[in-house]
Parts: C-alpha cells; sequence; structure tokens
C-alpha cells in the first residue's frame, strides 16, 4: 500500500468509445480510502463500463485511472460484475478452489474461513446451481475477496434479492468494509439501501460525475421537508423557527419551506396564538432517490 495517499482509487477525464457510441466522456471521481462508495446512475449512464475499466477487463479510450496501492498483484483488485462467474456443477469449496489455482494462490484453509464468513460454510458439497440468487451472490463476493484484495467493486449485487438476501449483502458489505478494511465501490438501483450502505457518492449522468458527496450530504438534502402556506409568512417563520426548523421563504410562490421534525398540533397552536392562520401544510420525506433525481432532473433513475 502507498503512503500519504488519501484515495484508493481516482479517475481523471476517463473516455470510452464503442465505435461511434461515446459511452464515458471526461469520467472524473475519487475514492477514498476505507469507504464505501457508492454510483448512483440510470441503465445506461456507465456506471457497469467504468467498473470494469477500474477493475481491468476494459481500457479506456482516454484518460487514466490510479490506484492508491499495488493494483498489478493478482487479487487486489475484487470484482463482482453483472453475474457472478461460478462453476453451477461445483460446491461453493471448489469454486474458491479454482479462483486460488487462478490467481496462483495455495488453496488453504483461508478458503473455509472465507466460507464461514459470507455464510456458505455450511452448504458441503451441494452444487451452485442449486443455490438461491442471495447464494450465489454470497459465493461471488467470496470468490472476488480471494487475494485478499485492497478494494472490491460490486455492480448491482443485491438486484433481484429478496429482503432477507438484500439484508444479508449489506450486513456482509459492511462487515467487509469494518472489519477487513476492504474498500467497497457498489452500484445499486435499490437507492434506499444504497443510503444505508455507503460513506461517499458519485452521481453519474451521461457517462460524467456530476456531482460527488459525502454522505452527510446527502442526509442534510434528506429528512422531513414541509411546504407552510399563510397569508403571514413574516409571522410564521420566526414560530417555525423556534420550533427547531430551518426555513427558506420563496418569494415568488409564497411558500415556506421547512426542514426538519416537528409536532403540528403544536406548531398550529403556536400560530393560532400569534393570530396567524395556516392555510395548508404539505410534508415529504426525501431520500438518495430524490436527491439524485433533483440533481438530474427526470422521474426515473433505473
Amino acid at each position: 500500500m502507498c503512503e500519504n495517499i488519501s484515495y484508493i482509487i481516482k479517475v481523471d477525464n476517463v473516455n470510452k468509445n464503442y465505435g461511434k457510441a461515446h459511452v464515458l466522456d471526461d469520467m472524473s471521481f475519487t475514492v477514498p480510502k476505507g469507504s464505501i462508495f457508492g454510483l448512483v446512475g440510470r441503465n445506461g449512464a456507465g456506471k457497469t463500463t467504468i467498473m470494469r475499466i477500474i477493475s481491468g477487463l476494459q481500457k479506456p479510450t482516454s484518460g487514466t485511472v490510479s490506484y492508491g496501492f499495488d493494483h498489478k498483484k493478482l487479487g487486489k483488485v475484487g470484482a463482482l460484475v453483472e453475474l457472478p462467474s461460478i462453476y453451477s456443477n461445483a460446491s461453493a469449496r471448489d469454486n474458491l478452489i479454482y479462483q486460488y489455482i487462478n490467481l496462483g494462490l495455495k488453496a488453504d484453509d483461508s478458503i473455509d474461513r472465507l466460507l464461514e464468513f459470507v455464510g456458505l460454510a455450511d452448504t458441503g458439497k451441494k452444487k451452485a446451481g442449486k443455490f438461491s440468487l442471495g447464494m450465489r451472490q454470497r459465493l461471488g463476493i467470496a470468490m472476488a475477496m480471494a487475494g485478499n484484495p485492497e478494494v472490491l467493486i460490486l455492480d448491482e449485487p443485491i438486484n433481484g434479492l429478496d429482503p432477507q438476501g438484500i439484508i444479508m449483502i449489506r450486513d456482509l458489505l459492511v462487515r467487509l468494509n469494518k472489519e477487513k478494511g476492504i474498500t467497497v465501490i457498489i452500484s445499486s438501483h435499490i437507492l434506499s439501501e444504497l443510503s444505508k450502505l455507503a460513506t461517499d457518492f458519485a452521481f453519474v449522468e451521461k457517462g460524467k460525475v456530476v456531482r460527488e458527496v459525502r454522505a452527510e450530504a446527502v442526509e442534510d438534502a434528506g429528512g422531513l421537508l414541509s411546504e407552510f402556506y399563510t397569508t403571514r409568512p413574516d409571522l410564521l417563520i420566526p414560530i417555525l423557527n423556534m420550533k427547531g426548523l430551518t426555513t427558506r421563504f420563496d418569494n415568488k410562490t409564497g411558500i415556506i419551506y421547512a426542514k426538519g421534525y416537528y409536532n403540528l398540533t403544536n406548531v398550529v397552536l403556536a400560530a393560532n396564538e400569534a393570530g396567524v392562520n395556516i392555510a395548508r401544510v404539505v410534508t415529504k420525506e426525501t431520500d438518495l432517490e430524490t436527491y439524485f433525481v433533483n440533481l438530474v432532473g427526470g422521474e426515473s433513475y433505473a
């Protein structure tokens, strides 16, 4: 591992063309060491392509990818991009043995520790082709972990899983990050789950990153947002502020936007005492999906 480098991967002005199709357009972002880095974008935005380039499966047309570690050493970049490459007629253990052989590693007891870590230690000789989707995903992650990687790249690892499977993968990734110190780069269409995992985000649209943010910035943009309609915003705003709400007044529409959680009855009673009539209140919970849609426009991120 290189010293005094704050990033694990740095993407600089990467372009990727397939014939006349321009898939990546000067894409740039930095993945901090020890982070769970979420790539958010619609289908076709370029998430899978940049993941394949980072993992060494493809080369960029132009631009560079820098690594804060010796990425040329086999196994140091673990990747599960698209479907896991497993032998359906082999057991979970045999699949890991084959992966160790491919990486030039000795098939030792670390295989059994990997199986234990991903919750597949009790599958015995059961063929991987008989596994549930969640089990196959966990096996794919175990195979990507062979070689003790510095970074784990996962493209849609929870897509198609049932709620229990999603929770198991989510908990597994958190443990990988916290207990083993592995940086995780992950994309997912299930933004509610991604928001529970990621410490950092890059929002991708039309082949380029439109914004990089820490998870705290998304959280600050989230929460409960209320619209207050009244003829006396000058009197209502101080009341809302006293109740701990952050307010913004739109002069054009006359709407007071208030962010934060509150007791509506208490607000109405305080407004009545001040002689203020609240005509209407509209509230909504904002989240990662809302943040993304507000950032890039449109209604769909999928």
